[in-house]
C-alpha cells in the first residue's frame, strides 16, 4: 500500500482517538531507518507515522549538499516507493520546523506537493510541524495560522506547539529555560484551538514537562493531567467535537503508565527518536567490538570485506530499531489497530 492518502490519514487519527491509542512517530535519516520502522509497523500490524527533521533531511542530503529540503524530499520519496510492499498504512510527517526553518525547509516542501498534486499526484506529506514555541504565543499562532492555511489548501494537517519541549535537539538546545515554560496553560490550549479551528484539521504538541533526549525512568518530571485540564478547557467552552489531536515529544525516560495516561487524555500520536537511534546504533557497536580484526586491517593483514562490508551491521541496525520500535507501538496500543484495507 502506498503512503496513506489524506482520507485515510484522518481515518488513523479519528481511528486512534476513539480507540485510545497512539502512533509511534519515528524520525528517519536513511534507507535502513525507513526499512526498519516499515518492518516493525508491518510486524506489529500497526499503522504508523515517518517523519524527518530539519537535521535529518539536511543529512539525508549529502555532507556536500546540506540541503534539508532537498534530503527530506528524497526521503519521503523512497518511503513512498518502499511502503507499497506492505499491508499497513503509514503517513508522512516533518517534525519540529522553527521560524527560521520555514523558508529553507517548509516552504519547499509545500511547494513539492503542491507539484505533484498538479500532475495529478497524491501528496509528498501527510502533515508537517510548526514550531513556534520560542515566540511569544501570539506571534507563533499568527503564524501558525498562516501556515495552516497554505497547508489546509493542500489537504496537510498542520501540527503547532505551544510550551516548550526542553532538551536539545538537530542543534535547538532549550535546556535553559525556566521550568514554567516546560508546561502549556489551558488558556494557551483555548488560544491554539480558537485560533486554529476552523481552517482544517490540526494537531497540537502541548507541552507537559516533556524533555528531548535519554534520561533515567523517572528523572523526567511529567505532568499527563495538564492535557486532561486543557483539553477540559476546550471542550467546557465549545462541546466534546472540540477535543484536540494532541502530540507527546520528548518520550525518552518516560514510565509506562505516564504514556498510557495520555492517551486516554486525547494524544493521538508520540514521537520517537532517542531511543530508536540507540537501537539502530547499538548493534553496530557490538558488531565492531566483536569483529575488530576483521572490521580493521591489523598488522599488515587484508581484513574479512564480509565484516566491513556496511551491509553485515546495517542489517542489524535495522533490526535493532525495528524491534525497539514493535515496543513502542506495544506501549502505545497501536499494535494489531491497522485500519489498512477498511478504508
Amino acid at each position: 500500500m502506498p503512503v496513506a492518502t489524506p482520507a485515510q490519514y484522518r481515518a488513523m487519527l479519528d481511528a486512534a482517538q476513539k480507540g485510545g491509542y497512539a502512533y509511534p512517530a519515528i524520525n528517519v535519516t536513511s534507507l535502513p531507518t525507513i526499512n526498519g520502522a516499515l518492518r516493525a509497523f508491518a510486524e506489529s500490524k500497526s499503522d504508523g507515522i515517518i517523519q524527518v527533521s530539519t537535521g535529518g533531511g539536511q543529512f539525508a542530503s549529502g555532507t556536500s549538499v546540506k540541503d534539508m529540503a532537498l534530503g527530506a524530499i528524497v526521503l519521503a520519496e523512497a518511503t513512498h516507493r518502499l511502503a507499497e510492499r506492505y499491508d499497513i498504512l503509514v503517513a508522512l510527517h516533518t517534525d519540529h520546523c522553527h521560524p527560521s526553518k520555514v523558508d529553507p525547509f517548509l516552504k519547499p516542501l509545500l511547494a513539492a506537493t503542491a507539484a505533484r498534486r498538479a500532475e495529478g499526484k497524491g501528496n509528498l506529506f501527510n502533515s508537517h510541524m510548526f514550531d513556534g514555541s520560542e515566540l511569544p504565543l501570539e506571534e507563533n499562532m499568527r503564524i501558525s495560522k498562516e501556515l495552516h492555511q497554505q497547508c489546509a489548501e493542500l489537504d496537510i494537517i498542520l501540527e503547532v506547539e505551544a510550551g516548550v519541549v526542553g532538551g536539545e535537539e538537530d542543534g535547538h538546545d532549550t535546556s535553559g529555560l525556566p521550568a514554567d515554560k516546560l508546561y502549556t496553560t489551558p488558556e494557551d490550549m483555548l488560544t491554539v484551538y480558537e485560533t486554529l479551528n476552523g481552517i482544517g484539521r490540526f494537531m497540537f504538541a502541548a507541552t507537559f514537562g516533556n524533555v528531548h533526549g535519554a534520561y533515567k525512568p523517572g528523572a523526567v518530571k511529567l505532568k499527563p493531567t495538564i492535557l486532561r485540564d486543557g483539553q477540559k478547557a476546550v471542550t467546557d467552552k465549545y462541546g466534546d467535537s472540540a477535543e484536540m489531536d494532541l502530540v507527546f515529544h520528548g518520550g525518552s525516560g518516560s514510565l509506562l503508565e505516564e504514556i498510557r495516561e495520555t492517551l486516554g487524555y486525547g494524544v493521538i500520536k508520540m514521537n520517537i527518536d532517542t531511543d530508536t537511534q540507540y537501537a539502530f546504533s547499538r548493534p553496530i557497536a557490538d558488531h565492531m567490538m566483536k569483529h575488530y580484526d576483521g572490521v580493521l586491517k591489523i598488522d599488515g593483514e587484508v581484513g574479512d570485506k564480509k565484516i566491513y562490508d556496511p551491509r553485515s551491521y546495517l542489517k542489524k541496525a535495522e533490526e535493532g530499531l525495528c524491534a525497539r520500535l514493535k515496543t513502542a507501538c506495544d506501549d502505545l496500543l497501536s499494535t494489531g489497530k491497522t485500519i489498512f484495507g477498511t478504508v
